[in-house]
C-alpha cells in the first residue's frame, strides 16, 4: 500500500520525475509505501519531506487508484493500492531529494504533455476537475 500527495499552489500541481523502479524516469506525485506500524497520514508527511524537502500539513483524503504492472512475461510485477491526500505546505524550500529525481511545478493545463506513471495518470483524469476546484480555494 502506498500514497500519493497531491500539492497544488498558484494554480499548478507538483510533479516529481521518479528516480528509481517502479516508474523511474516517469512523472507523478511525491509519495511512498507505507511502513510497518505507521499510519497512512504519518507516511503522507514522511514521504513529502523526504522527497521534496517541504514539510506539510492536513492530509485531506482525495481517492484511491489500484494499478497492477506486469512484467514482459506477462506476470504480476507490482500491484499498488495508492491513497491519494491533498496536502498544504507549511514550510521549507523545495528541493529534489531520496526518489526524486527532478520537481515541477505543473499547470494542469500541461500535466497529461508529461511522461506521467499509468497509475497518477488515471488519478489525474478522474479527478482533474476536482483538483483544479480545489486550487481556487
Amino acid at each position: 500500500m502506498g500514497v500519493g500527495a497531491i500539492i497544488i499552489h498558484n494554480g499548478k500541481i507538483l510533479l516529481e520525475k521518479r528516480k528509481n523502479d517502479p516508474g523511474k524516469g516517469k512523472w507523478s506525485v511525491p509519495g511512498g509505501l507505507v511502513e510497518l506500524g505507521e499510519n497512512i497520514e504519518e507516511t503522507v508527511l514522511r514521504e513529502v519531506k523526504e522527497e521534496t524537502n517541504l514539510e506539510v500539513e492536513n492530509p485531506q483524503h482525495v481517492d484511491v487508484v489500484t494499478h497492477v504492472s506486469l512484467d514482459k512475461n506477462g506476470k504480476i510485477k507490482y500491484h499498488f493500492v495508492i491513497i491519494d491526500y491533498l496536502v498544504k505546505v507549511k514550510r521549507g524550500t523545495l528541493k529534489a531529494a531520496s526518489d526524486a529525481e527532478k520537481l515541477q511545478w505543473v499547470p494542469f493545463d500541461d500535466v497529461e504533455k508529461y511522461n506521467l506513471t499509468e497509475s497518477f495518470r488515471a488519478f489525474f483524469e478522474k479527478n482533474r476537475q476536482r483538483l483544479e476546484s480545489l486550487s481556487n480555494t
